[in-house]
């Protein structure tokens, strides 16, 4: 027979010791194995609290990352958007008092799926895929800086941007346009500071064309869209 004395607990095991009152040896071997049980079954125990209260620390500490990160995202959101409205405002303004426009107020008859629609865009991409000949010097070719290269060199400007603009295209369209009617000449007056060459001039101005177009019109975030 035996005795069960006072339990003993601690942090991380919790057992109960036995006295044995007698010196039989099946005794004492099973008072060893139930302290063993009871001491496994409160390692268990803990080791999943623990796990428990760490995955909920964890979850908690995700969470609190994911909303300031959210915050600091619509913290530049907001201080980004007044300097792109004011941008906007300033760049339509000057576009509409300096670019060509229509002489009457009636409504734009170039609209979407007319022949006059058609007839701008049509001239506009022409007179660009000319324009770039005259600058590389495929057309009229002469061995100086003429006349012929001057204008193709400026041709994206005087004939391609105002074509685009006098259809009736969308706002996001018109936009981009608009940037393009005052970012293509600070372009063709400083590059010859740098490199005097028609063709680069023309160049600059057609990958400018091209990245308005995809940065306002956003054609790359269609594209990953359909993929």
């Amino acid at each position: 027979m035996y005795r069960l004395a006072m339990p003993i607990c601690y942090p991380h095991l919790s057992y109960s010791v036995f006295i044995p009152t007698t010196n039989s040896s099946s005794s004492s071997s099973s008072t060893l194995l139930f302290a063993k049980s009871i001491s496994f079954s409160g390692r268990r125990r803990t080791t999943a609290n623990e796990f428990q209260l760490r995955r909920r620390c964890s979850k908690d500490s995700d969470a609190s990352l994911s909303v300031e990160e959210e915050e600091k995202q619509s913290e530049s959101d907001m201080s980004f958007s007044p300097l792109d409205k004011d941008l906007k405002k300033v760049v339509q303004k000057t576009a509409s008092t300096f670019a060509p426009r229509a002489s009457t107020a009636s409504k734009n008859p170039a609209v979407p799926g007319s022949t006059l629609y058609k007839v701008f865009e049509v001239q506009a991409y022409a007179s660009m895929v000319i324009g770039g000949a005259l600058s590389f010097n495929l057309i009229f070719p002469s061995t100086e800086p003429d006349l012929w290269r001057l204008m193709g060199m400026w041709s994206i400007w005087m004939f391609t941007i105002p074509s685009l603009r006098a259809r009736d295209c969308s706002k996001k369209e018109k936009e981009a346009l608009n940037y393009l009617f005052l970012l293509v000449p600070l372009l063709n007056v400083l590059i010859p500071f740098f490199i005097k060459s028609f063709a680069v001039v023309w160049s600059a101005d057609s990958v400018a064309f091209l990245a308005m177009y995809v940065w306002k019109l956003g054609l790359l975030q269609k594209k990953e869209e359909q993929v």
